[in-house]
C-alpha cells in the first residue's frame, strides 16, 4: 500500500516548484520591464512606459549590422549543423563506419569541451593557416560547437525507432538512398528538428566564440551587446534582448507547427 505523501513534503515541493519559476521567468520579466522604461538609466520597475528604445535599436545601423550577421550566420550553421550532425547520427547508429565509438565520442567532445578554450585554439589555428579571420571561421566554429546537439538528439530518436522499418523496405525492393528519404529521414524528422532548433539558438547566442573570432565589421549581435553595456549602458540592451526572447519564442511555434512540441520535448 502506497502511503500518503507528508504535508510539509507537498509544501516544500510546491514552493521548489514556484522558485525555480520565479528564477527562470523572473530575468526575462526584468529585461521586457527595462526594455519599456522611459528612463535613460536601466533600472526596474520602469518609470512609465515607452517604445522609445525598441525606435533606437531599428534606427541603429550597429545594431542592425549586428542582427543580419547572427541571422546569417545562424542559418548557415544551422544548415550545415543539421546535415553534418544528422549524417554523424545516422552512420554512427547503423555502426557501419569502422572505430564508430570513437567518432561518437569525437562528435560529441564540444559538449564538454569548454567554450573558451576552442575559441583560443581556433584563433590561433585560423590565424596561422588563413590569416585574419572571416565568416567562414565564425561558420565553421559554431557548427563544430553546434553539431553535437543534433547529433544527440538524433540519436535519441534513432534509438526508439523501428528497427525493422528499413529491412521491410528493402525487401519490399527499395534501393538505398530510397531507404534513406523514404524511412530513415522521416525516423530522424523530431531529433533533427529538435537539433536544428538548438544549433539557431546557440549560434545565435554564442558571445565567446564570437567574441575571439572577430574584427572590424563583423561583430555578432551577442557581442554588440556586450560592448554596449560596457561603455554605454542604456535600455536599448534590454530591448535587444526582448528582440532575442521574441526570437526564440517564434522558432518554438514554428517547431510545434511543423514537427510539434512534445516530439522535440520527447528527444
Amino acid at each position: 500500500m502506497v502511503r500518503a505523501v507528508p504535508p510539509a513534503l507537498r509544501v516544500a515541493a510546491v514552493v521548489f516548484v514556484a522558485l525555480t519559476a520565479v528564477f527562470l521567468v523572473g530575468p526575462l520579466v526584468v529585461v521586457v520591464g527595462v526594455s519599456l522604461s522611459e528612463s535613460q538609466f536601466i533600472a526596474f520597475p520602469p518609470a512609465g512606459l515607452s517604445l522609445r528604445w525598441y525606435d533606437r535599436v531599428l534606427s541603429s545601423e550597429a545594431f542592425l549590422a549586428a542582427g543580419w550577421l547572427s541571422l546569417r550566420l545562424a542559418l548557415l550553421v544551422t544548415l550545415s549543423a543539421t546535415l553534418v550532425g544528422g549524417a554523424a547520427a545516422i552512420a554512427i547508429h547503423r555502426r557501419r563506419l569502422p572505430g564508430g565509438e570513437v567518432l561518437g565520442a569525437l562528435f560529441l567532445s564540444p559538449l564538454v569541451l569548454p567554450t573558451i578554450i576552442y575559441a583560443i585554439g581556433m584563433l590561433m589555428l585560423w590565424s596561422a593557416l588563413f590569416g585574419p579571420v572571416s565568416l567562414a571561421a565564425l561558420w565553421i566554429g559554431h557548427t563544430v560547437i553546434a553539431a553535437p546537439y543534433v547529433v544527440r538528439t538524433t540519436l535519441a530518436v534513432l534509438a526508439d525507432s523501428d528497427p525493422f522499418a528499413e529491412e521491410a523496405a528493402r525487401t519490399m525492393g527499395a534501393g538505398r538512398l530510397r531507404r534513406l528519404w523514404l524511412v530513415v529521414l522521416p525516423q530522424c524528422l523530431p531529433g533533427l528538428g529538435a537539433g536544428a532548433f538548438f544549433a539557431f539558438n546557440l549560434s545565435f547566442d554564442e558571445a565567446v566564440l564570437s567574441l575571439f573570432l572577430r574584427r572590424p565589421g563583423l561583430t555578432t549581435l551577442p557581442v554588440q551587446i556586450y560592448g554596449q553595456l560596457e561603455f554605454s549602458p542604456d535600455p536599448s540592451v534590454a530591448a535587444v534582448s526582448s528582440l532575442m526572447i521574441a526570437v526564440t519564442v517564434g522558432l518554438i511555434v514554428v517547431i510545434d507547427r511543423i514537427v510539434g512540441v512534445q516530439k522535440v520535448a520527447s528527444t
